[in-house]
């Protein structure tokens, strides 16, 4: 079968692309090993786990904070098995509509394991028989999946990831999560919302270890006057498994013992067994696969998008990468901003981010204001009752061009969005600032951080 190009990989990256790339009139083909297509995000990461997280803090709320608003809802339990089949539902249904986006845009999906076999040639396996395609261009969009650490054995069971973290039919008693980062908190606040005692181990002397430093700190405080537990600089050297319990041992400190561990200390690029030694590209010690601005590999024809060319591991920024690369392909011109990609953790509260930390300013030599509004003072956080975290904006101290905005807090994840826009379009704290917002609202609350960083905040 001939296409104009062929995408490995359906996952936010690489079903992106495909739209994007049928839209401009290319004949696309997109392969993908499993049977739901979405790719890690929809199955087993994004979109699952911010059904549980929704999920859980709903149960917390209705536990301890209705009461407080003339409330009374009765006697409150929990049903686990309808929590976790709300959360298939909604996987289910946007699998199914990724599978009407390909049949609108006429792209051809095969199904099976993809090898690249020589420059515009890729074999499809699906275990009963083999499809040879030839394209002119192949993209590379396998994504990730978790990484472990030595003397760690997964058994997919009691010593699991985030993967397993997402199906526990008991809610654990006692869950010890190694790794401080975004999905280790955001499935650790999960079950200890819903009852678990949750113990955090990392390895470093704080937790999410690329977040500015203040505000991490001060996340840690709230999410340890939520009951969850951390271990700071503590090195695990492994985890032994029993049949109701689990070890885990850490180097100079007593064993902790346990019934449920999480691993999340990362990702791994998805490199192996793509045949990429079949026409000469070498990954790098990382296993990511070196590209070029233009997201071409070292061999002509072959490109790569997402996980698997390092940087944030992050689903719309593989989205980006995707109609970027089209775009190019077909046009000529693709660009990306990196440095206006907004990550977000949806712990409660929420903890988002654009641009630089104070700590990647200060090492860079930059010198900038900083603003700084608290939730406690908006009006919209008061009445919702949650008041915790702040917004933090930096901006350069001669051209007071916003750098970077950090916010920890109500629906953090969403007002990040105005800063980003304001960023992409090269803003300055004084352009935020004389932007009039509506009364009450959090995002008030940016526009005070603008305000803040000359020093001329309104309401606090």
């Amino acid at each position: 079968m001939n296409h104009d190009l062929v995408i490995i990989g359906a996952g936010p990256g690489g079903y992106i692309a495909a739209i994007r790339a049928a839209q401009l009139g290319l004949n696309v083909a997109c392969i993908e090993k499993e049977r739901m297509l979405g790719g890690t995000c929809l199955r087993v990461g994004c979109i699952p786990s911010k059904a549980l997280l929704e999920s859980s803090e709903l149960y917390k709320e209705v536990e301890h904070s209705f009461k407080d608003r003339g409330i009374n809802v009765g006697s409150l339990s929990l049903d686990l098995e309808k929590m976790l089949s709300q959360k298939d539902r909604t996987v289910k249904t946007m699998g199914g509509g990724i599978d009407s986006l390909f049949k609108k845009n006429k792209i051809t999906r095969y199904s099976g394991h993809a090898m690249i076999t020589a420059p515009g040639k890729v074999r499809v396996d699906d275990g009963k028989e083999v499809t040879e395609l030839e394209a002119k261009h192949i993209l590379i969009a396998t994504g990730s999946q978790p990484s472990t650490l030595p003397g760690i054995e997964l058994d997919g069971d009691r010593v699991g990831t985030s993967t397993e973290a997402l199906t526990y039919q008991q809610v654990p008693k006692h869950l010890v999560v190694i790794g401080g980062g975004v999905i280790g908190l955001e499935l650790g606040a999960v079950w200890s919302r819903l009852g678990a005692k949750v113990t955090v181990l990392e390895y470093l002397d704080r937790i999410l270890p690329t977040t500015d430093m203040e505000i991490a700190n001060e996340a840690k405080k709230i999410f340890e006057k939520q009951g969850i537990e951390f271990q700071l600089g503590c090195r695990v050297t492994g985890v032994k498994a029993n049949k109701k319990t689990c070890d885990v041992e850490i180097a100079d400190g007593k064993a902790i013992r346990c019934d449920r561990v999480l691993v999340a200390v990362g990702r791994r690029p998805n490199t192996d067994q793509l045949g990429l030694e079949n026409v000469g590209i070498e990954v790098d010690k990382r296993g990511f696969i070196p590209v070029n601005d233009h997201f071409e590999t070292s061999v002509k024809g072959v490109y790569a998008i997402g996980d698997v060319i390092g940087g944030a591991m992050l689903a719309h920024k593989a989205e980006e990468e995707g109609v970027a690369f089209a775009e190019r392909l077909v046009t000529g011109y693709g660009h990306i901003n990196y440095d206006t990609i907004p990550s977000v953790a949806y712990t409660n509260p929420e903890i988002a981010a654009v641009g630089k930390t104070e700590e990647q300013l200060k090492e860079a030599g930059i010198e900038y204001n900083k603003g700084s509004f608290p939730f406690l003072a908006n009006g919209r956080a008061r009445a919702m009752g949650q008041t915790e975290g702040r917004v933090k904006m930096l901006a350069d101290k001669q051209t007071d061009r916003v750098l970077g905005v950090h916010i920890l807090g109500p629906r953090a994840g969403d007002l990040i969005a105005e800063c980003a826009v304001a960023m992409e379009f090269g803003a300055s704290s004084e352009d935020i600032a004389r932007c009039c917002h509506a009364h009450p609202t959090l995002a008030e609350a940016v526009k005070e951080a603008a305000l803040a960083v000359d020093k001329r905040a309104l309401n606090f």
